[in-house]
Order: structure tokens, then C-alpha cells, then sequence
């Protein structure tokens, strides 16, 4: 396995720029997901990791080797697409080993990697089918495979679940990460989904428009995002973000409502921010509480309920209990905000401390 250095990549399509310096150091043995809305630019930077593309300015290091202008195959990793592109005439045996017969290894050896491998995928039941016999998970696993048996440096996927049904994607997603415990392998995981970000990742890289917003482990990028991007990209459902005004002696303003805040103090009377708040840190509080919400939709799944609702500013809020709620549409409660939990992002989106 190896360690990843980025310094100041940049790529570009003529006129256009995808990446904007880019530096990023991922250390051996890590799992580091890339996140971002579509069009952010993290599968362009996944494949000019890999040498699919070329990058337009920086430096790519692999253990110290400058790889920048290494072709694909001369850099020694291993990429997993979303797509799976197996052979569908071969079978699932011939797939994971066609790389090591193209690398001329001896047989034994070849034998040896595709046992490994598909004891360690749960293959063994499948090696003599052809794609088209199995399910998508059963693909994305040979896919996953023929990435295992050669031994790479560095492990890419290239959202590789994305076309796997909802259970199935689960299912994936915890095999992944036995997968990357067992072998320890360093592993770069492309996704637009924060909960595979979230549950996978040891550090997660948010971009935008090409650039790194943050860097973090899940919960430190969770409980202290830098900005207002970041904090409704990161948790599920996404923060609730309400309009607020300064006032004096550190409160501010919704409506007719005032309350303190302690990173208030840094904003002066009058100033205009955003009030930032997870959907499970909003207490229903029957007798008054900060706010009034009126109820517009309810969801209940039994062990939890979501409640959606309109704040007298027009402002949508979501809020997430435990167990069942007897609230209905239509109905008016007042909500109380767990002070240690809320955030507050200035006019120009950072969050203040």
C-alpha cells in the first residue's frame, strides 16, 4: 500500500477549469471519501489520480515518486467504477484473473489471488457464472475483485454504488468496510452520498466547484462545519437553516422572537446571519419553547418521527424525535433549539465560533 500526495493540482478543458488547487496528503492504509454535489469535480480529480486524465498544473506523489506523467498502468492502483465494465462473455473467474494473465504471472499465482479474493468477497458459489447471471451487488464484488488481485497501491472507486438498490447498497457499503479493515489497504472513495461518506470514510474531503471546502473526519466535518455549505451538505436530513438578525447583549432575532447565543457576541446589532440547526437538536416543547412552527407534514416510522413545518417567517424547519408523535397537520408547536448544538453562519457563509 502507499501514501498519496497532492500539491496544487489544477485541471482544465481549454477555457474551462474543473479543479482549482487542489492539496491534499491521504497517509497509508487510510479511507478517505471525496464528496461533493454533481459536477464538483471529484470524479475528474479520482481519475487524474489515477491517470486517466492528465492533470494541467501540480504534482502527484506516491510514496515520494513523482508520478505526475506516469501513464495509468505504470502507477500501480487500482480503480472500481460505477459501471462495473466486466467482460460479459467470461466468467466471473476469467474476469478477476484477465489483469494478472495480461501480467504474465504464473498460474499457481493466478489461481492463488482469485481463491483469496473470492473467499474474502464471498465468490466462491459464483466463479464459473457469467455477469449476466448475477445481481448488481454480485457484479460490484467481482468488480472489487479484479481490483483486489493486484495488489495495488491505492484502491479508487468511482461510485460504485450508486446503481444498486437501496438495501443492496447497505449491504455493500458494510462490506466495504470489513474489507478495508481486514486488508488495510488505502482506499479513495468517490460519492455524492454523505451517509456512505459518513460511515466509511476515516477523513472526508467536501468539494465545491472544484475546490476544498473542508477537510475532516466525519464528525468533526458533522459537529463543526467551517460553513453554511458544508453544514447543509454534511447529516441527513439536511440542517435546518433560518434567517436571523443581531440584536443587542448577544441575542438574535426571528420574527418577533429573541434569544442568546454565544456566537452571537461576534456579529454586531443589526448584522444579518443564518441560524444553523440538525432536525434531531429541535425539542417540541408544548408549553412555549423559542419558536412556533406550524405543522405541515408527518412522517411516522415507528421508532422515529419527522415532523416538517413552516416557522411564521416562511422559513421550512425539520425536526427528528425518537418514538411516535400524536402531532397532526396543521397543528401549531412551539420548539425549543438545544443552544449546544446550534449554528451560526455569518453574510458571507463561515461559521462563527
Amino acid at each position: 500500500m502507499a501514501a498519496l500526495e497532492l500539491h496544487s493540482i489544477a485541471k482544465a478543458y481549454g477555457r474551462v477549469s474543473v479543479l482549482h488547487d487542489i492539496s491534499l496528503a491521504v497517509a497509508d492504509g487510510e479511507f478517505v471519501v471525496l464528496v461533493g454535489p454533481s459536477g464538483c469535480g471529484k470524479s475528474t480529480l479520482l481519475r487524474v489520480i489515477a491517470g486517466l486524465e492528465s492533470a494541467s498544473d501540480g504534482q502527484i506523489r506516491l510514496d515520494g515518486q513523482d508520478v505526475t506523467r506516469l501513464a495509468a498502468a505504470e502507477r500501480g492502483l487500482a480503480m472500481v467504477f460505477q459501471s462495473y465494465a466486466l467482460y460479459p462473455h467470461m466468467s466471473v473467474r476469467q474476469n478477476i484473473a484477465f489483469a494478472l494473465e495480461n501480467m504474465r504471472l504464473p498460474k499457481a499465482e493466478i489461481a492463488r489471488r482469485v481463491q483469496s479474493a473470492s473467499e474474502m468477497l464471498r465468490l466462491e458459489p459464483y466463479l464459473e457464472r457469467r455477469p449476466g447471471a448475477l445481481s448488481g451487488g454480485q457484479r460490484q464484488r467481482v468488480a472489487i475483485g479484479r481490483a483486489i488481485v493486484r495488489d495495488p497501491k491505492i484502491f479508487l472507486f468511482d461510485e460504485p454504488l450508486s446503481n444498486l438498490d437501496a438495501e443492496l447498497r447497505v449491504a455493500t457499503r458494510k462490506e466495504l468496510a470489513a474489507l478495508h479493515a481486514r486488508i488495510g489497504g488505502t482506499m479513495i472513495y468517490v460519492t455524492h452520498d454523505q451517509v456512505e461518506a459518513m460511515t466509511l470514510a476515516n477523513r472526508i474531503v467536501v468539494l465545491r466547484a472544484g475546490r476544498i471546502e473542508q477537510i475532516g473526519t466525519p464528525l468533526e466535518l458533522y459537529n463543526q462545519p467551517c460553513n453554511e455549505f458544508v453544514a447543509g451538505f454534511i447529516g441527513s436530513p439536511r440542517m435546518n437553516f433560518i434567517p436571523v438578525t443581531a440584536a443587542e447583549a448577544g441575542q438574535v432575532q426571528v420574527g418577533a422572537a429573541r434569544f442568546a447565543l454565544a456566537a452571537a457576541g461576534a456579529l454586531a446589532a443589526g448584522d444579518k446571519a443564518t441560524l444553523g440547526i440538525r432536525p434531531e437538536h429541535i425539542d417540541l416543547a408544548p408549553q412555549g419553547g423559542d419558536l412556533e412552527v406550524e405543522v405541515n407534514l408527518i412522517e411516522q416510522l415507528g421508532g422515529e418521527t419527522f415532523v416538517y413545518g413552516v416557522l411564521g417567517d416562511g422559513s421550512e424547519v425539520t425536526m427528528r424525535s425518537e418514538g411516535q408523535s400524536a402531532i397532526k397537520r396543521g397543528d401549531k408547536v412551539g420548539i425549543s433549539l438545544q443552544r449546544q448544538h446550534v449554528h451560526l453562519f455569518g453574510a458571507d457563509g463561515l461559521a462563527l465560533r
